[in-house]
């Protein structure tokens, strides 16, 4: 039996489709760097406060929570105490919606106390600049 390979086939995309494309992205990214865009996840600024690493980094682990069990928004909303619009504003990362205390309320109630925990690190080009003194009894 002979061995039939696979063809592929290239999709060519016409010069006037590809400036289409373009232009449709260019109008999104306009669309979505409006300061009044009300829609879709927020990223962090360019060079974000503690604050608002913290608050990123809480939301998505809410995120990975609602996604990891398969919750509908209804649902991770009900766990939460919120209501479905605050719920989405946590899970699209919208930062300026909410304190970082009322984030983390509302964030205890799906996890556990013993899975809440706030670590602080260092850089690691932080140096030192006093030696530490041990004290012996």
């Amino acid at each position: 039996m002979p061995k039939i390979k696979p063809t592929l086939k290239k999709r060519k995309i016409s010069p006037v489709s590809g400036k289409n494309q373009k232009a449709q992205f260019k109008k999104y990214l306009e669309r979505i760097e409006d300061p009044n865009y009300q829609g879709g996840s927020w990223a962090l600024p360019e060079n974000p406060s503690l604050l608002e690493k913290t608050k990123y980094e809480l939301c998505q682990k809410v995120l990975t929570y609602h996604l990891d069990q398969e919750l509908t928004t209804e649902e991770t909303a009900q766990k939460m105490q919120l209501s479905k619009a605050e719920t989405e504003d946590i899970l699209h990362c919208r930062l300026d919606y909410f304190t970082l205390d009322r984030l983390t309320t509302h964030a205890g109630y799906l996890f556990s106390p013993a899975q809440t925990k706030i670590i602080v690190e260092l850089k690691p080009t932080h140096k030192r600049t006093r030696k530490s003194a041990f004290i012996h009894a």
